[in-house]
């Protein structure tokens, strides 16, 4: 097992790690809006704050030598399923042609009050 940690995507706020390689997958930790260089929430619409996650999953993609069109499966966590069309239609900008498996939950909440956390899991 491998360690992935890059100054493009935000620090781990806890016990934890960016993401992990095992075998030949890698897998992330959630990541929420947070910009690394201020660890300061993007605040605002689900646009912008999709557009950080998916930003920093990114860095930790390239960071790991791997790259959006190799993601096997995205997790989603949503503080409100009525920001699902907003969410979507800026994920599918982001990722292009990449369609991962992707599952999609409503949560009650998440840390430092953001709308969104990712994580996914990708071969490298």
């Amino acid at each position: 097992m491998r360690t992935i940690a890059t100054p493009n995507a935000p620090a781990a706020i806890g016990p934890y790690s960016q993401a992990q390689i095992s075998g030949n997958h890698l897998f992330t930790a959630g990541q929420i809006p947070l910009v690394p260089e201020t660890m300061e929430m993007v605040t605002g619409p689900i646009e912008g704050q999709t557009e950080q996650v998916l930003k920093n999953l990114g860095a930790v993609l390239a960071a790991a030598g791997t790259g959006w069109s190799r993601v096997v499966k995205t997790t989603v966590f949503l503080t409100d399923l009525a920001d699902f069309a907003a969410f979507n239609a800026t994920y599918e900008k982001i990722l292009g042609d990449a369609k991962p498996a992707r599952s999609t939950v409503q949560v009650a909440a998440l840390p430092r009050g953001a709308k969104i956390e990712i994580e996914l899991i990708a071969e490298v």
